[in-house]
């Protein structure tokens, strides 16, 4: 979008892929846990940060949850760190029977962390039972409960431990310090040979954080030192391990903080890591070949929510869809349903002396069979008919 173009809902700001020269939209959603069915979505400006906005849709957000489940009288709100604030904490205490769900940043509770492992166990969860089945007991994610005090109560809090995630994120951590470490070693060499704009310490340190920007790694995993003999930059670096040792500590840990007390440690893991529902809610709308919300094609703000209304009309029928192949027992996502169904072709036909075609459907193959039958339809003779 030009930037001459006036909008009030596309604006530049932060932009997780990186993109920030680029005009975005947000949109907030709110889908169900077990079925992923949209309840309610909000378009928002796209320099508006995540939990300033979750202040503001607060209280409509409850509004509507109360509605679709006034016989239990408890909610429970399932939220990701980037919603963590003090005035939002408060505005979910104020309301009655409503608690929440969420996790805290590891590098803000550095004493949560480094707990011994000797003090977790085992939770209970489908991906553990399916490693004890497989014999991999020991790749099972386990856990560790306390309390403490968070945005000015007390709060049960659970920290957890995924050797699985560890390893992966060890071997990722391993590769961009290594790639850091050439780096310095590049930038030693430029240094020493005096190059332009490489003589001066500040100059350096300015390249030396860019390049642990561009990793996303700490500026703090090596020590840098400088010298100036003959008027003649010198630059020294050494690996800081006690620091390396501290981000390692992280690796496959999660801090779940809750206002749950009564709930066992088993269900508070397994609701936190139901946020994945959301999370591919948000992937078919950015990735997905059906409901896919980009590229948009409009410049008004009014085209705009009107586009971001269809894509979630969409995306709700795609969770139905999905949904009713589940419950009549076929596995099948509703992108495979939709890209198996778009292949059963019709023709017109003319029988014998008549005028007028008959349009015809082709026999379907068992894919096509099995979705049929799941939505009470069979095809006969050419023909759509019901079970």
């Amino acid at each position: 979008m030009d930037s001459k173009t006036s909008s009030e809902l596309a604006v530049r700001g932060h932009n997780k892929e990186g993109k920030h020269w680029l005009r975005q939209i947000g949109l907030a959603l709110l889908v169900s846990r077990t079925d992923q069915i949209p309840l309610f979505y909000r378009e928002f400006e796209g320099n508006c940060h995540d939990s300033k906005l979750f202040n503001r849709l607060l209280q409509e957000i409850f509004d509507i949850l109360l509605q679709l489940d006034r016989s239990k009288g408890e909610l429970t709100i399932v939220i990701d760190k980037g919603m963590n604030s003090e005035d939002n904490m408060k505005t979910i205490d104020r309301q009655e029977g409503m608690h929440f769900i969420t996790t805290y940043s590891v590098a803000f509770a550095e004493d949560l962390v480094r707990k011994d492992l000797s003090l977790f166990t085992p939770v209970d969860t489908p991906k553990n039972q399916e490693l004890i089945q497989k014999g991999r007991a020991e790749d099972q994610m386990v856990a560790w409960r306390t309390s403490g005090r968070f945005w000015g109560q007390e709060r049960t809090v659970v920290v957890t431990y995924n050797p699985r995630t560890a390893a992966k994120q060890r071997y990722s951590f391993d590769k961009k310090l290594g790639r850091l470490h050439d780096g310095l070693f590049e930038m030693r060499s430029r240094v020493r040979s005096g190059k332009r704009n490489w003589t001066s310490k500040t100059q350096v340190m300015q390249r030396y954080k860019d390049l642990c920007s561009s990793l996303y790694l700490p500026q703090d995993l090596y020590d840098l030192e400088f010298k100036t003999t003959n008027g003649k930059l010198h630059m020294y670096f050494r690996k800081n391990h006690y620091r390396i040792s501290r981000h390692v500590a992280r690796f496959g840990k999660n801090i779940i903080i809750t206002s749950h007390h009564d709930w066992p440690t088993d269900k508070i893991v397994r609701v936190s890591l139901d946020r994945y529902q959301v999370e591919h809610a948000f992937r078919q709308t950015k990735a997905g070949e059906f409901g896919n919300f980009r590229p948009t094609w409009h410049w008004t703000d009014s085209k705009l929510r009107c586009h971001l209304l269809s894509c979630v009309v969409a995306l709700t029928y795609l969770s139905l869809i999905r949904l009713w192949l589940h419950r009549a027992g076929v596995k099948y996502t509703a992108d495979h349903a939709m890209h198996s169904m778009r292949h059963l072709a019709s023709c017109l036909c003319w029988q014998g002396d008549k005028r007028k075609p008959v349009r015809m459907i082709e026999e379907p193959d068992s894919d096509q069979a099995k979705i049929l039958k799941a939505f009470g339809y069979k095809i006969k003779n050419g023909v759509l008919q019901g079970l």
